[in-house]
């Protein structure tokens, strides 16, 4: 196969695209795009400072990496879970994370939830009512607190993740066979700011995960292979699967899926009380009404104090 621009070999086939490009030209695509999809989605200006949650995988680092390219005021988030499996998976990510930034002489946070907090996640889900197996539903729920947290102290108009078109159709997939009508509500390129809470974004939502893996490798981003030994078996990873199934017969059809979904939200189907409403509003992007957490002042639709603050507490008595 060789590249459409130049006619040298091509690194990356991509079919649903129709679309085969080289060493050179690829990388040069993926930055054009995600630039053009940052425009498309009004996901943030070069005037406002992002900030970049990475984990130490090809995503989020590809992310960080084309956003410095691209000459954005993008810092780094890391936190450190205390994760282990036997791989030492946090340490391991982190100091990729690390490694990256420096090489890049770019701003990264660490935030360490064992030095904060006093427990590992691993160990919080064990002291918690969420149970052994649900370090997902823990972690999740901690990071999405500290993130927060952390782009609102920092003084940053805009979080961005590197949750790529796989992960979204894995999403969409899952909430839309159950019909989870909130976070169908929620899902999207780009998440308004609420009361409390700051803008989030997901630059790379149209790029498949090999294409990611593929510019992670071109040019050279070191990452972790290994995948967090909590997700082994969980719902997303098997939505995955299937859907990849689809994609072998259908090239595109994730794509589609998601784009289709995105059309179907701008023609008002999954339309709201609130809609229409300042992103600054006190309803939450499913119309649930947000109060401010009593405990850490961050914004909660649970009366009283927030799911992360009363875990936060279970695990402390």
């Amino acid at each position: 196969m060789k590249c459409r621009k130049c006619g040298d070999k091509a690194v990356l086939n991509m079919r649903q695209h129709k679309l085969a490009l080289c060493k050179a030209h690829f990388p040069e695509w993926i930055v054009e795009q995600t630039q053009r999809f940052i425009e498309k989605y009004h996901m943030f200006s070069r005037q406002e400072r992002v900030l970049v949650a990475v984990s130490g995988g090809k995503d989020s680092l590809s992310l960080w990496d084309i956003l410095w390219q691209l000459g954005y005021q993008a810092d780094g988030l890391y936190i450190g879970l205390g994760i282990d499996g036997g791989i030492g998976y946090s340490s391991e990510s982190q100091r990729l994370a690390e490694k990256f930034a420096q090489q890049r002489d770019l701003r990264l946070t660490v935030v360490s939830v064992p030095d904060e907090y006093g427990e590992t996640i691993p160990h919080i889900a064990q002291r918690t009512t969420r149970g052994k197996d649900k370090a997902c539903a823990v972690c999740g729920l901690t990071k999405r607190h500290i993130m927060n947290r952390i782009s609102r102290e920092g003084g940053h108009d805009v979080l961005v993740t590197g949750h790529n078109l796989d992960d979204e159709a894995a999403v969409l997939f899952g909430n839309t066979l159950n019909w989870i009508g909130g976070y169908l509500l929620r899902q999207g390129p780009v998440l308004a700011a609420r009361q409390g809470m700051v803008r989030k974004a997901k630059p790379l939502c149209r790029f498949y995960e090999r294409e990611m893996a593929a510019y992670a490798l071109v040019q050279g981003i070191e990452y972790i292979y290994e995948e967090c030994p909590y997700s082994m078996g969980s719902k997303s990873i098997y939505y995955k699967e299937l859907l990849n199934k689809l994609e072998d017969e259908r090239p595109g059809a994730k794509l589609n899926f998601y784009l289709s979904f995105l059309q179907a939200k701008e023609k008002g189907l999954f339309a709201t009380p609130q809609d229409g409403q300042d992103g600054e509003g006190q309803f939450g992007a499913g119309g649930e009404l947000l109060s401010l957490c009593p405990t850490c002042g961050q914004p909660t639709t649970a009366p009283g104090e927030c799911a992360f603050c009363r875990m936060v507490q279970s695990v402390a008595h």
